[in-house]
């Protein structure tokens, strides 16, 4: 059973990459920006950057949606920016994740087991993508708040960087590569 989040700023290509490699290993997919609050969308809309507070509610519910995949053993893949280790720790640890460090307690749910794929690349070219697209309540104007956000993942978060410079197929298939050989870090 694995459980995999594609992340990454706005324009990196998460639900791309993470609709593709989950159709082609016959995975739940689940798109976090179809998660958001009204609220959350409206200001994201009106070019307003999401803080904390606007964040935790929505990764927690998409912590009990990995949880429940993770409960009735269904491989999933999501796609959500993840921008901040904090943010991470939510989605693997859920409401508890938010307290820094802190250990587990006992009797708590133990935290999940995440690959966390981080789709990485210049600004440059995730802005062209951004001002491509239409329909999407994420204005481009907002790419540079979430740069500034971004907290690559480091050791010892469970995790692979993969350039977004490369096409579709080689990306999905470095990821998948990823997943399977390091399969055994996941169990």
């Amino acid at each position: 059973m694995v459980l995999v989040v594609v992340m990454g700023v706005s324009g990196s290509g998460k639900t791309t990459v993470g609709s593709r490699l989950a159709a082609k290993l016959g995975w739940k997919f689940y798109d976090a920006d179809d998660y958001h609050s009204p609220e959350n969308k409206k200001k994201m809309a009106e070019g307003i950057p999401l803080n904390d507070e606007d964040r935790i509610p929505w990764l927690c519910a998409l912590h009990d949606i990995l949880r429940r995949e993770d409960s009735s053993l269904q491989d999933a893949i999501l796609a959500c920016s993840a921008l901040k280790k904090m943010y991470r720790r939510v989605l693997v640890s859920g409401a508890s994740g938010i307290e820094s460090n802190q250990p587990e307690q006992p009797g708590e749910n133990a935290a999940l087991k995440i690959l966390f794929v981080h789709l990485d690349g210049p600004i440059d070219i995730i802005a062209g993508r951004l001002e491509k697209r239409r329909g999407h309540f994420m204005p481009p104007e907002l790419l540079k708040s979430q740069f500034d956000t971004l907290e690559p993942p480091s050791t010892p978060e469970n995790f692979i960087t993969v350039s977004l410079e490369k096409s579709l197929p080689v990306i999905v298939l470095e990821i998948e590569n990823g997943i399977f050989q390091g399969e055994g870090l996941l169990d």
